[in-house]
């Protein structure tokens, strides 16, 4: 059985912290109806009518070699895919059912693309499965708190074995394990409920699961939701791992005002997962888009509280992500082009949060990021003079002077940057200034 080893998980989330950056992919029968990847519980839509879609699914635009392009050029370093979402359908030639896209008119094992296509441009790769399985007879359907029978005393659950569903879900992650080649994270999607009612932990059977997929994936990443969904932390925030623990929190929909520490003010491995718009899934009537330089702001954001930044793309029926998304894609590529070293393998810097942005740190570095400029010189806050080895532009390289003057000396305690006399700042999103601090 599955035992927490410190040495271990760090080793095995190394590269997780330095990647900061990644695309979350959700995709599925629910871009064909288009209102998004709940559809079928928010509109408590029956299997009749939902299994057309199942029959019309067709992504004849789906390359999964330019997705990983656009996510590539983004300057993102992984990618999570929804192999199997709550409403049951397979993106992966499972052999345990025939839900899936290659019984479709696509006939084509969408995750082996993906994972092919995403590994040639070297990222990491990450597949989501959801615990929950709104088409499989053997789940619970009335009085399920989200199951789109929820409120059908017609749907009783006499006679259904939910162990022959967690049989059959177990042999749907084996399966992925196993065929799939290497992963390097396992995204779980959700635990919900308390009581006789409660869908987490052990309900899952989720030390066994754990288990089975350490022993097939050793070193993946697993996320914590067998425990909790976005609005709780898990047992490694109890300082206590269970042998199904996650190694990262994942707050959705919301960055952490602080950070996040576990109970004991250990620093916690976290990602924030986001949407562009409002939605995961397709949605044709939300264009209501996260312009670039506000998800620019907001990764930087995350890796100076010490997190990572999942960024959501929804391709819609055909298999194309959006236009917007590809072109905010395509902004915050332009912007890591020139300031990637700011948040690849940066964390905290320990300096409180200046007035004009936010401070990522990597050893002996910080990066300055700065939204506004100020008045005068630029006080470069949290630091003593003689800390400072030098300071650059981190787009060109080139030297910035600390400043000295009548004005600035009756801030002795105040280091200043002379950033010249143009008051607009070189990168009117964010102009991040690298201070290189001395040996103590």
């Amino acid at each position: 059985m599955y035992q927490f080893n410190r040495e271990e998980y760090e080793k095995r989330i190394e590269w997780y912290q330095e990647a900061r950056f990644g695309m979350f992919i959700h995709w599925g029968l629910y871009a064909i109806p288009a209102r998004g990847e709940w559809v079928r519980s928010t509109e408590q839509m029956p299997e009749e009518e939902y299994l057309p879609f199942f029959d019309e699914f067709n992504p004849v635009d789906y390359d999964p070699k330019a997705w990983a392009r656009a996510a590539k050029a983004a300057g993102m370093k992984y990618a999570v895919l929804t192999s199997k979402h709550h409403d049951g359908f397979c993106l992966f030639d499972s052999a345990l059912t025939d839900f899936k896209s290659t019984k479709t008119q696509c006939g084509r094992d969408l995750v082996r693309e993906f994972l092919d296509a995403f590994r040639a441009e070297g990222l990491k790769v990450g597949l989501y499965y959801s615990l929950l399985d709104w088409h499989h007879p053997d789940y619970p359907h009335y009085k399920d708190q989200n199951h789109p029978m929820r409120n059908h005393p017609e749907c009783g659950n006499e006679g259904r074995d939910f162990n022959r569903y967690l049989d059959y879900m177990h042999g749907q992650v084996r399966e992925l394990c196993e065929n799939y080649g290497k992963l390097d994270i396992l995204w779980f999607d959700f635990s919900y409920g308390e009581g006789e009612n409660c869908m987490r932990g052990e309900t899952w059977r989720a030390t066994e699961l754990v288990t089975m997929v350490r022993e097939l994936q050793p070193g993946i990443i697993i996320d914590n939701r067998l425990e909790v969904s976005g609005e709780g932390f898990g047992s490694l925030w109890e300082g206590d791992p269970k042998p199904y623990h996650g190694d990262f929190v994942s707050p959705e929909q919301i960055i952490p005002p602080g950070g996040l520490l576990d109970k004991n003010g250990r620093d916690l491995c976290w990602e924030a997962c986001v949407t562009m718009n409002n939605n995961w899934g397709y949605c044709a009537l939300d264009r209501f888009f996260k312009p670039a330089p506000m998800l620019i702001k907001k990764l930087v954001e995350c890796v100076s509280k010490g997190g990572n930044l999942l960024l959501n793309v929804g391709p819609d029926a055909k298999g194309n992500i959006p236009a917007e998304s590809l072109e905010i894609l395509s902004e915050i590529g332009a912007w890591m082009d020139k300031n990637s070293e700011s948040v690849y393998g940066c964390g905290k810097a320990g300096i409180p949060k200046p007035d004009m942005g936010r401070i990522t740190r990597k050893g002996n570095i910080l990066y300055y990021h700065l939204f506004e400029n100020t008045i005068g010189a630029m006080p470069l806050a949290g630091l003593r003079k003689e800390q400072v080895k030098a300071v650059r532009w981190l787009a060109t390289g080139a030297e910035i002077r600390l400043a000295g003057s009548w004005i600035t000396d009756n801030y002795p305690d105040v280091v200043f940057a002379d950033l010249g006399p143009d008051p607009v700042l070189s990168d009117p999103v964010d102009t991040v200034l690298k201070v290189e601090l001395r040996d103590e």
